[in-house]
């Protein structure tokens, strides 16, 4: 486990409302939808100009107080994170490259103007609250505890200029699989009206305002009866560059073997880290692994003639997701008689059993959070 550093002393301020250990399990029990129940604790952390990131507490889950002038209310300046801890073989728990999502913290608070959160502030904070609700950890494998550490402006002022304090938070949820229908290939529609971001812009930021922007081509992607959006590049409307809040990645059939290859980054595509880990996965099991641009025209093209085999949509909250259908203004296509492929399956499990402690972890992956003790 990495330490509580001393820049960082941690608070504990425990719930009176915790629920019981019989109302824990019946919630939990019941498979509610990705993201709607959480545990009884957060950790939140303040920052000002003079004081710095100061008073980190763990304390009762509850809401914030707001002014109604407050910055991040009418400038958007929020930024937040995705990650995981898994219960392990041993019964001990786990997160995942937590300190790529920490690095990605820092990367996008510095792209929004906010003052960077420290790395081991970062960590110790997911220790503190994954320590204090540890028994909200699922146990299956596919299940976990998802984390949401976030940062919003708090000034209460209308001027237009970046915040002088901040609030940090981490939030978490107990979660299975974030699309009901698990592996069963997923539809999507490509976004020919719209863009996710552009080169230079937010795009590869993890930010508030890129994400409600996606809103209204998501609604569309379901108005036309799909599961997701799929992003075209900003300028010609041509190359691929994620589904949803999602990396995708294009199974290749090339002289016998398989090419695993998945979109360049552009400037304005936000780099995984799952699609990172998968890029050493798919290299270890053997596939050519290629990062490069892919068109529109080449996917369906290549569905067509047998080329492509498999295309899947990878993240920490969805894991590995595949897509069997794709639909756009020009008409609609599928992926192998829109069936999940084997290459998807077997990176999935391998995922999967590292995250859990199932397999060994020959990359100093898995950070231990939780010990047999704990």
């Amino acid at each position: 486990m990495f330490p509580v550093p001393n820049l960082c002393p941690i608070e504990r301020q425990l719930s009176r409302l915790r629920r019981s250990d019989e109302e824990r399990q019946r919630l939990m029990a019941s498979r509610p939808p990705f993201g709607e129940l959480f545990t009884d604790h957060m950790v939140v952390a303040q920052y000002t100009e003079e004081k710095g990131w100061h008073d980190f507490v763990v304390t009762a889950l509850g809401p914030f107080s707001f002014h109604p002038a407050t910055s991040v209310l009418h400038y958007g300046q929020a930024i937040f994170e995705g990650l995981k801890a898994y219960s392990q073989a041993d019964g001990s728990l786990a997160a995942f490259r937590v300190e790529k999502n920490a690095e990605r913290f820092i990367a996008s608070a510095q792209r929004m103007a906010m003052p960077p959160l420290p790395k081991e502030m970062f960590l110790a904070s997911i220790q503190a609250l994954v320590e204090t609700d540890r028994k909200w950890v699922p146990k299956e494998v596919g299940e976990s505890l998802y984390l949401r550490p976030f940062m919003i402006a708090r000034d209460p002022l209308l001027g237009t200029k970046p915040s002088s304090t901040y609030t940090f938070a981490v939030i978490a949820c107990p979660v299975g699989n974030y699309f009901p229908n698990g592996l069963s290939p997923v539809s999507v529609w490509v976004s020919t009206d719209y863009v996710r971001a552009v080169r230079g812009g937010t795009g590869e930021a993890k930010c508030a305002g890129n994400y409600a922007a996606s809103f209204l081509a998501q609604q569309q992607a379901r108005e036309k009866g799909c599961d997701q959006v799929v992003w075209l590049d900003a300028i010609e409307l041509k190359a691929i560059e994620e589904m949803g809040g999602m990396n995708l990645y294009f199974v290749f059939n090339e002289n016998g073997k398989k090419k695993v290859v998945t979109p360049v980054p552009s400037g304005s595509l936000l780099k995984g880290v799952t699609r990172d880990t998968l890029l050493t996965l798919a290299a270890d099991c053997g596939y050519v692994v290629e990062e490069r641009r892919i068109e529109l025209d080449e996917w369906q093209d290549r569905c067509a003639d047998g080329r492509i085999s498999e295309v899947f949509a990878c993240g920490t909250a969805a894991v590995i997701t595949p897509v069997g259908r794709v639909k756009s203004s020009r008409g609609e296509f599928s992926i192998s008689d829109g069936k999940s492929g084997e290459v998807t399956r077997l990176l999935r499990e391998k995922l999967l059993r590292i995250q859990h402690g199932v397999d060994a972890d020959p990359y100093g992956w898995r950070v231990p959070l939780v010990d047999l003790g704990g």
